[in-house]
């Protein structure tokens, strides 16, 4: 197992979730009401599982050892997917601000429909990016040694940095989230590297 398939396997799960508010946007632009608790619920997976914990061992982690490898951070790929994470940033930000402001102004919720789909259209080519472009150049420049050295970083984001159960506390917020939209599930039965915290 690579690096890159834990990361691979995290986006199939963010998609998920992605598909999710995609249904939620549409309900809200429909409705002009924002469900709060299914918008909070996907802000906060998108916070935490999506940016701290996956974009984290990004970040902090597999693109610094690409750019090690000769990858520049300032014009690279790197720099792309960098600048991309906060526009992403940004827009959750949006989305929070439109659903705090749900109750008392009546705009909020085509805002809210606003700044989801430009976060959806954006997370989907970022994922496709990484999935299908990145972590290609990065396996091809990276040795075993490279590769056992991330596995053990990313263990450490997991059971560590996030803490124990975390995981599986995101992993189930989107299940909930799938099951309310109909939303298809995806395929999470790989655990994460010999993480007994986090299995996916």
């Amino acid at each position: 197992m690579k690096p890159s398939d834990i990361l691979s396997s995290e986006h199939r799960v963010i998609e998920q979730v992605l598909n999710c508010l995609e249904k939620l946007a549409q309900q809200a632009a429909a409705s002009g009401r924002v469900d709060e608790r299914s918008a909070r619920e996907a802000i906060d997976f998108f916070r935490n599982f999506a940016d701290r914990c996956h974009h984290g061992k990004e970040e902090t982690h597999f693109f610094p050892a690409m750019e090690a490898k000769g990858f520049s951070r300032d014009c690279g790929p790197t720099a792309v997917m960098l600048y991309e994470h906060d526009q992403g940033r940004r827009l959750v930000t949006g989305m929070a601000e439109a659903v705090d402001a749900a109750s008392c102004d009546d705009s909020a919720a085509a805002r809210f429909v606003q700044h989801a789909r430009q976060f959806i259209g954006l997370l989907r080519e970022h994922i496709q990016k990484e999935d299908h472009c990145l972590f290609a150049m990065a396996n091809e420049a990276f040795t075993a040694e490279d590769q056992r050295q991330l596995l053990l970083t990313f263990d450490h984001v997991e059971s560590e940095e996030m803490g124990a159960g975390v995981h599986e506390k995101y992993l189930s917020i989107a299940d909930d989230l799938a099951q309310r939209y109909g939303v298809a599930r995806a395929s999470t039965a790989r655990a994460s590297h010999g993480c007994g915290h986090c299995h996916q």
